[in-house]
């Protein structure tokens, strides 16, 4: 590689940087505007007319949870389609059944108040989970049984719904294809030529996942593994990248969703254990030891083979879900002191652990990546 190229690689990774950041830096205004949504919560049931608090645990996970509806701004919803399938068969409806009036507000129910009749049966929503509703409402004006803990006993449809989680794996997928098939169609057209537009905004990123994470790993094979290594890290990434976004089309926590982190560690898992030699195998039933550990060694090596995935599926989960609880967090600090005057640390602060949260979009598609890539490698790895 001459020089020319040198630095024009060297340069298209500070562009990537940059733009990464005054994203940010866009966007977070629009952060402090969700505060229009807040919700507040009575401090006891036993004190009806306490004052009301902030409830920043309430605030926090309904914001990282999945929801049947997409909030846009202030009072504004996107109602998503509801599916169930019922005793009676496939239901659907929207989501905006699940709302009353009240005072002359549109009020969206989540508290299992708002009873939902199709196909001669009876549904409501508590907490973001459809359950079939019950004959009489319970003191609180709810149509679900409660046991000591508050939560709901009733039976529950299978819920197939298009949710925001599955809006945004969809926005996801329509991204990755656009910039992929483009950079592919930059490749043929630009042949022998130096990439432009896309091409060359994607392509030290691509030599980064192949010469920093495939080839050291896989070695010679590293060419059949890469399409799923760029896949992995891009979907990662990208997915990251949309859930620091407050507004359409990002704002949901798609690889804070533990189901979808445990399908990526569980493609990872079949990758590694299909494509294992012999050598692999060898290892995990007959390791080099003597005989009389076989005993003990046959279950660890066996175990280490679920655990693996295990650890990629929670590392992700975790740190992007902690990363998102955070910031919310500290923007709410101001309403936990109910004072104007912590507004500026608040803010200061939510504005560093968000550039921080960047990075760590970042940093988590490329340990998922690295990490896969090793454990693929240890299994396709020649006998020296």
């Amino acid at each position: 590689m001459d020089c020319s190229h040198v630095f024009e690689f060297k340069v298209n990774r500070l562009i990537v940087v940059f733009t990464l950041f005054l994203a940010f830096f866009s966007a977070t205004p629009a952060a402090f505007a969700q505060v229009d949504s807040l919700q507040t919560t009575e401090s006891t049931h036993a004190e009806t007319k306490a004052e009301k608090k902030f409830d920043i645990g309430k605030f926090a996970l309904h914001h990282i949870a999945d929801s049947h509806s997409w909030h846009v701004i202030g009072h504004t919803y996107i109602d998503l389609p509801i599916i169930l399938y019922t005793k009676a068969g496939i239901v659907s409806f929207s989501s905006a059944d699940f709302t009353t009036v009240e005072e002359g507000k549109v009020v969206r129910d989540d508290e299992a108040k708002v009873v939902v009749e199709r196909n001669g049966q009876r549904f409501v929503k508590m907490h973001e989970k459809i359950y079939y509703a019950s004959d009489v409402a319970n003191d609180h004006g709810q149509f679900v049984t409660l046991d000591e803990k508050h939560h709901a006993t009733n039976a529950r449809p299978l819920d197939l719904s298009i949710t925001k989680n599955v809006c945004t794996l969809f926005i996801s997928i329509i991204i990755l294809l656009v910039v992929f098939l483009s950079v592919a169609k930059g490749y043929r057209t630009n042949k022998g030529k130096s990439p432009k537009g896309i091409q060359s905004w994607m392509e030290p990123i691509i030599l980064f996942v192949r010469d920093d994470i495939a080839i050291p790993n896989l070695g010679h094979k590293y060419e059949r593994f890469m399409p799923y290594l760029l896949t992995v890290f891009f979907f990662i990434w990208f997915n990251n990248m949309l859930g620091l976004v407050p507004f359409l089309p990002g704002g949901a926590n798609l690889t804070g969703n533990i189901a979808v982190t445990m399908i990526l560690a569980l493609a990872t898992f079949c990758l590694t254990v299909f494509n294992g030699n012999k050598y692999y195998w060898k290892h995990i039933f007959m390791p080099d030891v003597p005989w009389w550990m076989y005993i003990v060694m046959v279950p660890v090596e066996l175990f280490g083979i679920f655990t693996k995935p295990i650890a990629l599926m929670i590392r992700l989960f975790a740190n992007i879900t902690a990363g998102h609880i955070l910031v919310l967090s500290l923007i709410c600090l101001v309403f936990v002191f109910n004072s104007l005057y912590i507004a500026p640390v608040s803010i200061a602060f939510a504005v560093f652990i968000g550039a921080i949260e960047l990075l760590v979009a970042f940093i988590q598609a490329f340990i998922f990546t690295i990490l896969s890539a090793l454990f693929i490698g240890m299994a396709i790895e020649e006998h020296h």
